[in-house]
């Protein structure tokens, strides 16, 4: 007999995972169930999308591991309303369990869900999964929200030292789901899975990076991480993005590890409460007085911005890197949106929405924080008059063009392009035209 249910979201792992814990603690049967949700995937206009093929990879291997211990994964590919409307009126239950997700379209569609489940008689129960400290966590004396990044870092450290036990920091502590999988609904069979075919997709021959995360790049991170030709970075984001790893885990190691490396997962909390105190950055400058910016919005410029051919080697790199493999270098995304925001005038959605369609570790608030930290719009104390130089980027990040030479085969022969604008005049006319604006 089933008692509850727990949805997979952005949780997409059995192992210390806050709700899914709390389902099955509670001593009744829990059936799991993961959405395919139309409402997103039907708005994806690559139908080899690679997140696509890794989310249903991932699910493929969690009905696996349920099936070791007699349950089964129930998956739809339907819009979540209708799935629970129809779940909650063919089943009595008491509740659903399921994680927090903080982006508008969760929020407006977990509101609905949740007014549905009263009226059945049910309720909707939600856990805090995603980030170490969520919205209200963190906030100055005066209980407003932190806006600057590096004194929210610091009452976050502070916060995380408050309760300490023998084991580790209490809000690191893993949630031992495996002591309660006798809760797991029994299965006659194991539950059919929508195929890609079935939901108009087919499968990417993108390849994502594994969980496994040698310990000495960790620890090496401050020194290697801004020189893309070198193994420095992580390359988790679709982990996180998705909840395959345990933000408490990677932190517990980080802080073990590298301050640095646990300053970057501390950004992800810092982006994620600035999206929920500040919803309109969603679809504004978090500082709306650059609303008064004027775009040049320049079509052609955008394009060969996305096929990489602006003339600037470095900025074409990362762009081809992007649009081969899903990933883009750290450092280099910051060059490259300065570079569509700065040097071309183009406004930051732009950019923001085309990572949005290429990254296979899209988020929407980190998404959103660095596309206007590059735009000098958003929470950052020294904004517009930033303009990053590509040829002193280079120089100081790619010194032997071993990284452009990956990317840029055509580099350094005549079929190689002309820069599209001029690196001083561009400069120039981006600060007159941010002056002219906020004045």
């Amino acid at each position: 007999m089933i008692n509850n249910f727990f949805w997979f979201r952005r949780d997409l792992r059995l192992h210390d995972n806050a709700g899914l814990y709390h389902a099955l603690k509670n001593g009744k049967m829990v059936q799991a169930v993961f959405i395919f949700d139309k409402n997103i995937l039907e708005k994806l206009s690559d139908k080899a999308d690679a997140r696509v093929t890794f989310l249903h990879d991932t699910i493929q291997e969690i009905q696996s591991e349920l099936s070791k211990i007699g349950g089964t994964l129930w998956v739809f590919f339907d819009e979540p309303v209708q799935v629970w409307d129809r779940l909650l009126s063919e089943h009595k239950i008491e509740a659903i369990y399921t994680n927090r997700d903080y982006e508008s379209y969760a929020l407006s569609r977990d509101k609905e869900i949740k007014s549905i489940a009263k009226k059945h008689n049910s309720e909707l129960i939600t856990f805090k999964d995603h980030v170490i400290f969520e919205k209200d966590e963190i906030l100055k004396k005066d209980e407003t929200p932190y806006v600057v990044f590096t004194p929210y870092k610091k009452k976050w450290l502070e916060k995380l030292d408050q309760k300490v036990e023998k084991s580790g920091s209490f809000y690191l502590k893993a949630y031992p789901v495996k002591k309660y999988y006798s809760n797991f609904a029994k299965a006659k069979k194991t539950h059919k899975i929508p195929t890609l075919e079935d939901m108009g997709f087919k499968r990417s021959d993108i390849k994502i990076p594994n969980t496994q995360v040698a310990r000495k790049l960790i620890k090496d991170y401050s020194e290697k991480r801004n020189y893309p030709a070198q193994k420095g970075t992580s390359k988790l984001g679709i982990h996180f993005r998705f909840g395959t790893i345990s933000i408490r885990k990677k932190a517990k190691s980080a802080r073990k590890l590298s301050d640095v490396y646990l300053s970057e997962l501390i950004w992800r909390d810092f982006y994620s409460q600035i999206l929920a105190h500040f919803p309109h950055v969603e679809n504004g400058a978090f500082r709306e007085k650059y609303e008064r910016v004027e775009w040049r919005n320049n079509e052609e410029e955008f394009n060969l911005w996305c096929q990489g051919k602006t003339g600037y080697p470095i900025v074409d790199a990362g762009m081809r890197e992007l649009n081969t493999t899903g990933f883009m270098h750290n450092r280099v995304r910051m060059i490259v949106a300065s570079f569509l925001t700065k040097h071309l005038l183009i406004d930051w959605r732009w950019g923001e929405a085309y990572f949005a369609e290429k990254l296979l570790d899209f988020d929407l608030a980190s998404n959103n924080g660095g596309w206007q930290w590059a735009a000098g719009c958003g929470t950052d104390a020294a904004p517009y008059f930033r303009i990053f130089n590509p040829y002193t980027q280079q120089k100081k990040f790619d010194k032997d063009f071993k990284y452009i030479n990956q990317w840029v085969e055509e580099w350094g022969t005549d079929d190689y392009p002309e820069p599209i604008v001029d690196h001083k005049e561009a400069r120039n006319r981006c600060l007159a035209a941010y002056k002219e604006a906020l004045n």
